[in-house]
C-alpha cells in the first residue's frame, strides 16, 4: 500500500463517523482511531505481521448478533477488565465444536488467548493483559462488542 492509498484512506476514515478502523494485510497493519472530543484522527502502522488470521474458523457467517448493554459498575482494586481491541462478534471457542478458551473461575495467565473478535471475516484473538481468575464474564457469545468494551473481569492474584 503505497503512500497516496492511505492518504485516501485516512480522508475518508476522517469524514466518516467511525471512530476506529483496522486493516491487515499479509504482514503490513495500518489502524486509525479518533480520540473523543477531536475531530482528528490517529494513524498507526506497523509492518510486523498481524495477529488477525482466517484459518477457516468460519464463525457467524449468517448469525445475527445481538448487543448487550452494559451497566456502569464500579470495579475493584483486585478485579481488571479484559477489554474489547476493536468492534466485531466475540466468540469465546476457536469453533463451534470446540470447548470454550476460558470460562467463568478459570485460572488466566498473561497472554493466554480468553476469546476471539470477528470483524470484517477476519478473527482475531484477544489475549490476557493480567494474570488471575475469570470472575465475570460480561458479554454473550455471539454478541456485538464495541471497541474498548469490558469483556471478563479478572480478579488479580
Amino acid at each position: 500500500m503505497d503512500e497516496k492509498e492511505i492518504e485516501r484512506l485516512l480522508d475518508k476514515f476522517d469524514r466518516s463517523s467511525l471512530k476506529n478502523f483496522e486493516l491487515a494485510q499479509d504482514d503490513f497493519k495500518l489502524k486509525f482511531s479518533k480520540r473523543e472530543g477531536d475531530d482528528h484522527a490517529v494513524v498507526e502502522d506497523s509492518a510486523q505481521a498481524a495477529s488477525a488470521s482466517t484459518n477457516g474458523l468460519g464463525h457467524g457467517q449468517n448469525s445475527q448478533p445481538t448487543t448487550v448493554e452494559q451497566p456502569e459498575t464500579p470495579v475493584a482494586q483486585n478485579v481488571a477488565e479484559i477489554k474489547a481491541p476493536l468492534v466485531g462478534v466475540v466468540y469465546f471457542a476457536p469453533s463451534p465444536d470446540k470447548p470454550a478458551f476460558k470460562k467463568q473461575g478459570d485460572h488466566v495467565e498473561k497472554g493466554d488467548v480468553v476469546c476471539v473478535i470477528e470483524a470484517m471475516k477476519m478473527i482475531n484473538e484477544v489475549k490476557s493483559d493480567v494474570t488471575g481468575t475469570i470472575s465475570n464474564i460480561l458479554v454473550e457469545d455471539g454478541s456485538m462488542v464495541e471497541y474498548d468494551q469490558p469483556i471478563f473481569q479478572v480478579t488479580k492474584g
